[in-house]
């Protein structure tokens, strides 16, 4: 893999949600060798027939792909040189394992996703074949076989790294073939960068979810911003305990975020300036109104447990985690009033 370029490798896109189908249409589009696979039977089947199509704000494609089943990943003869993995972070490990009889022996595989899955995937496909990746797209699977991408190519964002032990010499390789669907950076630390991708979310995606509004309205209603930031900061503050840096993320510059008393809200007002539109709504949201769990474990839930270990209090954490249960239970919906029962938790 290492002598070759971009056109001359074969690359799987597993999970062709609203991220992965969209990043896995810009490859096409580019011209590369791309083969999708997705588990959702309906989705398969629509972009067999008409090709994915995705909607931008100032454009629309339909493009015609090669779409498999996750049955058909055993018939595969072939190995990927390159797998980018967008699929939830609860199934990260399964689906390691599902492509690793079809990864090329010098392959990648690359948890496009958020949450702390890299070395949860390097333990599955070895180290040097695994790639640290931190993601900021915006878009929706709004049916199958349409995708609404409210941040095209040009505004998207990723970092690319290389996990403690691990080989670089793939990394430009990697970064080339991402950067056909947006802006793509290479980090010395990626496990810090993935980190502070961690505090972002753990500041916005169930948060604004539990409010069931777009992420703008939620962030205006009372009291709501002060409690996302108490929210970052204390996901900060873990990661700082575990030995992670403060790293630039969406762009921003190393001067923007030296300070802890103020990154959060860095953090959160960038995300909010590049990447939101008055209609965004989050993957968290996403998911529950199709009546799927989310991530909410692996985000907020994941910094309450660390917390508790450490002997870190984490109030506006436990509060978002706890609603996210009640909402996954079914014991609870999203919407505007559940500001008010996430003020009080979070207060105890």
């Amino acid at each position: 893999m290492s002598g070759t370029g971009p056109d001359a490798l074969r690359v799987a896109v597993v999970g062709a949600g609203a991220n992965g189908g969209g990043i896995a249409a810009d490859l096409v589009r580019a011209g590369l060798d791309v083969t999708v696979i997705e588990q959702w039977p309906e989705h398969v089947a629509a972009m067999r027939r008409d090709g994915l199509r995705v909607i931008m704000p100032d454009r629309e494609t339909v493009t015609p792909m090669r779409v498999l089943d996750l049955c058909d990943v055993a018939a595969e003869r072939e190995p990927f040189d390159l797998v980018l993995m967008l699929v939830k972070a609860y199934d990260a490990t399964w689906v390691a394992r599902l492509m690793l009889p079809v990864l090329a022996p010098d392959g990648l595989l690359i948890g496009v996703q958020n949450g702390m899955m890299a070395e949860t995937i390097a333990s599955v496909v070895g180290t040097e074949r695994t790639l640290g990746c931190v993601i900021e797209v915006s878009s929706e699977l709004l049916e199958p076989g349409i995708i609404v991408r409210n941040t095209p190519p040009e505004r998207s964002w990723f970092a690319l790294g290389v996990l403690p032990g691990g080989r670089d010499d793939r990394l430009e390789l990697a970064a080339a073939v991402l950067g056909h669907a947006g802006r793509v950076e290479i980090v010395d630390d990626i496990l810090s960068a993935k980190w502070m991708k961690l505090v972002s979310n753990c500041t916005t995606l169930v948060a604004t979810a539990a409010l069931g509004l777009p992420m703008i309205a939620a962030l205006e209603t009372p009291g709501m911003r002060a409690l996302m930031l108490r929210a970052g900061a204390e996901a900060l503050a873990v990661g700082q305990r575990d030995g992670r840096a403060m790293l630039p993320i969406f762009g921003l510059t190393t001067a923007q975020v030296e300070q802890p008393e103020t990154v959060v809200e860095v953090l959160l007002d960038a995300l909010y300036a590049g990447f939101v539109l008055p209609t965004t709504t989050t993957t968290v949201l996403h998911d529950w109104r199709r009546g799927r769990r989310s991530e909410a474990e692996q985000l907020n839930g994941l910094v309450a447990r660390r917390a508790a270990q450490l002997g870190i209090a984490s109030p506006a954490n436990d509060a978002l985690i706890e609603i996210a249960r009640q909402i996954e239970r079914g014991d609870r919906v999203p919407e505007p009033g559940v500001a008010t029962a996430l003020q009080r938790l979070a207060s105890r």
